[in-house]
């Protein structure tokens, strides 16, 4: 970590600027934004809702989308992350959003500002891995109309992880003692099943592929191995490539922070003893005057200064 202060900047109750959980909401929601602008551009030149959603499934969300053919996926690989941050319906991005925040404000509370975001990635990862596989491996998936698009696999890799670290955690405590976690979770896979097509079991699945990841994050956590170390460097440096405020390349911290001054910043003045002396004169007699330091020098010479 970098010895320049940390500046931050509280936005209403937010929390600092650095906050992952805000930062995730605020790229999902930026991301629905844009989509939701391009989809009513074409309502412009077009008033057949059909003809508009083919066009913006074609020409625009096959984009970011992640697709269930492997073959189209070579052609879009950035897919099996961007799709983890893309909404094409509010009634989705809402939901999804107030479950991030819930999950996500307690892993943020209990580990700290820095596990949120690897472990959300960790899910889309896992769950795209899921999704694929069972499109490739289910008959009744229709593979080339198949495709997975939200954020509630990085979800359910958060709320996995979160109840894997403490099941029994507390919310709304005045309400009879409060409500445990793993409830909210229970909840939230009864949500998530209702929501999912049955015609698409291989969405599910990568719901089932994203908590796994989560788990599986916290288990080798416990073991030693933090899998959002090798993240937050790269992080780390890409925030530093745009930070006016780093020490320069090759710079030493000493010479950052500290003046430079020929003169100590003290100079240590022994008190002349009878004492003292006489041990100084003992070691001429017995070593030499070379042999006394230099401040057994100066201690002598202000000696014979006094005596005149």
């Amino acid at each position: 970590m970098s010895h320049y202060p940390k500046r931050y900047e509280h936005r209403l109750s937010m929390g600092p600027r650095t906050n992952a959980l805000v930062l995730l909401i605020a790229i999902n929601m930026i991301a629905y934004v844009a989509l939701a602008f391009i989809h009513a551009l074409y309502h412009l030149f077009s008033q057949d809702q059909q003809v508009v959603n083919q066009l913006f499934q074609e020409r625009v969300l096959r984009w970011v989308e992640l697709p269930g053919d492997a073959k189209k996926l070579l052609q879009y690989p950035w897919t099996i992350l961007s799709y983890g941050f893309s909404h094409d319906n509010i009634w989705r991005v809402i939901p999804n959003m107030l479950w991030l925040w819930f999950f996500g404000y307690i892993l943020q509370d209990l580990t700290g500002n820095r596990k949120l975001i690897p472990v959300y990635i960790y899910g889309v990862l896992g769950g795209a891995a899921a999704f694929i596989a069972a499109c490739q491996l289910i008959p009744s998936v229709s593979i080339a109309s198949a495709s997975l698009i939200g954020c509630s696999t990085g979800i359910a890799a958060v709320a996995a992880a979160v109840t894997t670290i403490a099941p029994g955690f507390r919310l709304f405590p005045l309400i009879k003692g409060g409500i445990p976690l793993w409830v909210l979770t229970v909840i939230y896979a009864v949500v998530v099943v209702a929501s999912v097509p049955m015609s698409n079991p291989a969405e599910l699945i990568a719901h089932v592929g994203g908590a796994l990841t989560g788990v599986l994050f916290i288990l080798l956590l416990r073991r030693g191995y933090d899998g959002s170390d090798w993240m937050n460097r790269f992080f780390d440096w890409i925030n530093d490539l745009f930070n006016p405020d780093k020490p320069k390349k090759g710079a030493s911290i000493k010479e950052e922070l500290f003046y430079k001054s020929p003169q100590p910043p003290f100079k240590r003045t022994p008190n002349v003893t009878q004492q003292r002396i006489d041990e100084i004169l003992d070691k001429i007699n017995q070593k030499g005057y070379e042999y006394l330091t230099e401040d057994e020098k100066e201690l002598l010479k202000r000696a014979a200064k006094e005596d005149k």
